[in-house]
């Protein structure tokens, strides 16, 4: 009978150590297993070999007939609970799938090699550049303009992996760009390419996953943060494209950002590390520049069609003139879109709202359609006639008359995607009109129209973020940016961060090389120097100006934060639960920037009130320490977070 420290799959298991089960088969580290967990059976993996303990254990319930876990995956695991201040269940359930039935593990079918023979583009001399500068380990930050040809460096480095018998991750920020660059890799690489995301099925999952770790061929992965902790054994490239993006930070425990994690990984493979963008975060720069990682620029647009002319129009959106034939939509707006249609190209509508109509209220009383549970506005779905609340997912029909006053004066201000379309198709009868956003259904993702979005298949694409982003059409040539300065209206320190990116990222959309294009922004703020360093592509000047203000107010990259919060069933036993820990917090470890109690953005959510504090300091080992001083419940923290709502 021998011993062994298994990590459990549980979220439930909030200890920081493995637990000691027994076994009469001999087993090696990383080996999966299953085992009895209070009521329920979990899986596992084996740390090492014990002597045998003085308390009694339970015996394995089953060890799964394959490879072991990858060592630098062990690893992973065991650094992510350390720098993340997680438990074990949870850093476990991050590298384990939920379930593996035995059914799939027998069904279980060899990779193809890859026949394919697909001429890659030559590369030009900017991409050229680059690829000879990456050529051993370490990081390297990608700043390339949109249309500049990144994917075709990470193809090249892919390729240079793959023929020295090693593996490539590729991690995109939305699900819904996986399409394009899978099918970029599919046509180099075929049937090694695998997929994994979490809108397969379960069975779908479990079957990638498997296929990760028996794998005996190079492979190169693509999906989404999720996929830096599949168990691939040989990793010869890591690549994070627009990595820019807050998706790549987990909004749950264990809170992790997918660019740290990939720092590791790539140390414990020893492998190099891209950081590709066009809009890098202003943290990844400032670190990059004092820690002497190379950044590599490219300004040359990649495409081959001899180029492309761009033109951007600025529209004021307080000067009602524009809008003469649309309340929404500027007159020349509308022209640009009615040209491409004339010219059978495409045109892009861009809001990043979902919905129909943002707040619903009486205009005679002033009540206005709130979530119960939130206490936040409840949006308006013009299909479904609903209210619906984007942040715990309560609904209800449609009101026509003030549930307060019972005056019919509900009205419904600011608009959505759905509004957008639902515009379109009047002003124009003809188009083929298709909208984009979270709340499409599977079935209306962008994923499942991308070939025919691609193929011009639609006229008028109308979307949030996801279509602002990583996405090359051919045929598009006119972009509408509906309300541009939208996120500078947040209150929070990313905020201007953010919009330049959204902006910069949606004018990439054209001009790539393809077909001459027209951007038509609409704001409030026409003299806004943001918006003129984001139409200019200025990034410099943006970039200088962001930092100064980051410096000026504590924000990283100069400061390590940590956000606390507390939720209660009224506000005031929140305030009051905060402030002394608060207390507690600067008795025992002075030198600490505290900020709050404060109400949190979301002050009510899920029937409870939300208070929290802010925490600055140079020291990321002091808002460690403060993690351990939280109360059991009733408490969450998030460090590192990108914004603070």
């Amino acid at each position: 009978m021998g011993f062994y420290l298994v990590w459990v799959r549980s979220i439930r298991y909030r200890g920081h150590k493995p637990l000691t089960y027994s076994c009469d088969e001999k087993l090696v580290p990383g080996q999966i297993v299953l085992v009895g967990l209070q009521k329920e059976q979990v899986l596992g993996f084996i740390e090492r070999a014990v002597n045998m303990p003085v308390f009694k254990t339970k015996p394995i319930v089953l060890v799964y007939d394959m490879v072991p876990l990858p060592p630098q995956i062990i690893e992973l695991a065991r650094w992510l609970m350390a720098y993340y201040a997680t438990n074990l269940g949870t850093a476990t359930s991050q590298v384990l799938p939920a379930e593996l039935s035995t059914k799939t593990i027998a069904k279980l079918e060899g990779l193809s090699i890859s026949t394919n023979s697909t001429t890659l583009p030559q590369l030009h001399e900017g991409q050229l550049h680059v690829v000879k500068t990456i050529t051993k380990p370490g990081t390297y930050v990608l700043h390339g303009k949109t249309g500049s040809g990144k994917t075709r460096v990470y193809l090249e480095l892919a390729q240079h992996a793959v023929r020295t018998g090693k593996s490539a991750l590729v991690l995109t920020p939305e699900i819904s760009l996986t399409s394009q660059l899978s099918q970029s890799f599919r046509d180099v690489f075929g049937e090694q390419v695998v997929v994994l995301h979490s809108q397969l099925t379960p069975v779908q999952r479990q079957k990638v996953w498997l296929q990760i770790l028996t794998a005996t061929l190079p492979l190169v992965i693509v999906g989404p943060r999720s996929a830096l902790f599949t168990p691939v054994a040989n990793l010869g490239l890591l690549v994070i494209d627009e990595a820019h993006e807050p998706a790549y930070k987990q909004e749950q425990a264990p809170y992790y950002h997918a660019r740290s994690v990939a720092s590791k990984l790539a140390e414990l493979h020893q492998a190099p590390l891209v950081i590709g963008s066009a809009t890098p975060s202003v943290s990844d720069y400032f670190l990059a520049e004092q820690r002497q990682k190379p950044i590599l620029r490219m300004t040359q647009i990649a495409a081959q069609q001899g180029g492309s002319k761009s033109n951007t129009i600025i529209v004021d959106l307080k000067d009602r003139t524009q809008f003469s034939r649309s309340p929404r939509l500027s007159r020349a707006l509308l022209e640009s879109i009615q040209g491409s249609l004339s010219r059978n190209e495409q045109s892009l509508v861009y809001l990043n709202r979902r919905g129909t109509a943002r707040i619903v209220l009486c205009e005679n009383c002033g009540w206005q359609a709130l979530c119960p549970h939130c206490d936040l506005p409840l949006v308006y779905h013009a299909d479904s006639s609903t209210f619906q609340c984007h942040t715990c997912g309560f609904h209800q029909a449609v009101v026509t008359s003030c549930p307060a006053c019972h005056h019919p004066s509900v009205v419904f201000k600011s608009f959505g995607t759905k509004a957008i379309t639902a515009e379109l198709e009047k002003l124009f009868p003809n188009a083929r009109i298709q909208r984009f956003d979270t709340d499409n259904k599977k079935s209306e993702s962008f994923q499942e129209h991308f070939a025919a979005v691609k193929a011009g298949d639609v006229d008028i694409l109308v979307g949030t973020q996801l279509l602002a982003k990583g996405l090359d059409l051919p045929r598009l040539s006119t972009l509408g940016i509906v309300l541009a300065d939208s996120s500078l209206y947040m209150p929070d320190f990313s905020a201007r961060e953010r919009t330049y990116q959204l902006l910069s990222q949606a004018l990439g959309r054209i001009g790539r090389g393809h077909v001459d294009g027209t951007a038509i922004v609409q704001t409030y703020q026409p003299d806004s120097e943001l918006i003129r360093n984001a139409i200019d592509d200025n990034w410099d000047d943006f970039y200088q100006a962001e930092l100064a203000e980051r410096r000026k107010y504590h924000f990283p990259p100069f400061y390590y934060m940590l956000k606390l919060s507390c939720r209660r069933a009224t506000y005031k036993s929140a305030e009051t639960a905060t402030d002394k820990l608060k207390q507690q917090i600067e008795q025992a470890i002075p030198g600490l920037e505290v900020d709050g109690p404060t109400p949190s953005f979301y002050e009510k959510l899920q029937g409870k009130y939300q208070c929290q504090l802010v925490l600055r300091s140079t020291q990321r080992s002091k808002l460690l320490a403060v993690i351990k001083l939280l109360p059991a419940s009733g408490w969450t923290y998030d460090i590192d977070p990108t914004n603070l709502l």
